[in-house]
């Protein structure tokens, strides 16, 4: 009996022989991070904190700079959450003033790494030759360089302030992004597409903005995930030397670097913010791990 009888005459197996539609690469992402309950449990702790840090300032009946000295290092209570610290300011308004400050630094600080990265390495792994040699060797010094001590010459030279800290975090902070995107753009432009792309006269241009990085963006998302939790730590340690924002901003290093000479009498002064950065930074790491797992190839079903 031929092939077409037997379909012919088994209409169903005809029917599931018809595979089913298939899904997109970012709706398979979305479902397998999705699926990863420690990635969404640090998602929802990041959502937390982003929309208290943007509401409590403003509802809160206390304000991040104002003083009463005479209800100084006050314990947590009813009408102080938190307690108070040495001048009598409300440390739970501190503290969500103080997210502003750390999140901010951390997210601006690692999209400005994304764009100075992508552009750099897709740059360099797409024009190849001696130019990448160059492009790359000069990587390969900046990353050879102490970036801490970097970061804090810097900081000493510069006016203290949260434009400074940016400067300081990104001046080599793109290098592993930069990295990254050219390991990628050197193996996916070796694909039979992008070959034929070259074959109908597609630009270099248009192939790296149209093939090569759009390919890129799993690695690209996961690495900038990754990055955010190491420059809110490297905000909070500078802030914490007293090389970071000045009093009377707030920020979760300046209330761990006050606490800690208040440790041993009135500890809920350090505990707060040191338990916040910990949290935001074990919450983001744990989401970048969800995020790379999620957009391995390897991984799809």
């Amino acid at each position: 009996m031929k092939e077409a009888d037997i379909l012919i005459a088994t209409p169903s197996l005809a029917v599931d022989a018809i595979p089913e539609k298939g899904i997109s690469y970012w709706r398979d992402a979305w479902i397998r991070l999705c699926q990863n309950r420690p990635a969404i449990f640090g998602l929802i702790i990041l959502a937390v904190f982003l929309v208290a840090a943007a509401v409590v300032p403003f509802i809160s009946p206390h304000t991040y700079y104002e003083t009463h000295l005479h209800l100084k290092n006050t314990p947590p209570c009813k009408d102080f959450w938190f307690g108070t610290d040495e001048l009598g300011r409300d440390l739970f308004t501190r503290i969500w003033w103080g997210a502003r400050i750390s999140l901010f630094v951390g997210i601006t600080a690692a999209i400005i790494d994304m764009a100075i990265g992508v552009f750099y390495g897709a740059f360099a792994g797409m024009i190849g030759g001696k130019t990448e040699e160059f492009m790359m060797r000069i990587t390969d010094i900046l990353y050879s360089l102490p970036h801490l001590l970097i970061v804090i010459l810097l900081m000493v030279i510069m006016k203290p302030g949260v434009f400074t800290i940016l400067i300081a975090l990104t001046i080599t902070g793109w290098i592993n992004m930069a990295r990254i995107v050219r390991g990628q753009i050197l193996q996916i432009k070796q694909n039979d597409f992008v070959l034929a792309a070259y074959m109908l006269g597609a630009s270099r241009i248009r192939i790296l903005l149209r093939h090569l990085i759009p390919n890129c963006i799993g690695s690209i998302i996961t690495t900038m995930t990754l990055t955010i939790p190491a420059a809110i730590f490297t905000e909070a340690f500078l802030s914490f030397l007293g090389l970071g924002v000045q009093a009377p901003i707030a920020s979760w290093g300046t209330m761990a670097s006050d606490g800690l000479s208040a440790l041993r009498y009135y500890p809920w002064r350090l505990f707060f913010p040191a338990a916040f950065i910990s949290v935001t930074m074990l919450a983001l790491n744990i989401l970048g791990d969800g995020i790379r797992d999620a957009f391995d190839p390897r991984l799809r079903t």
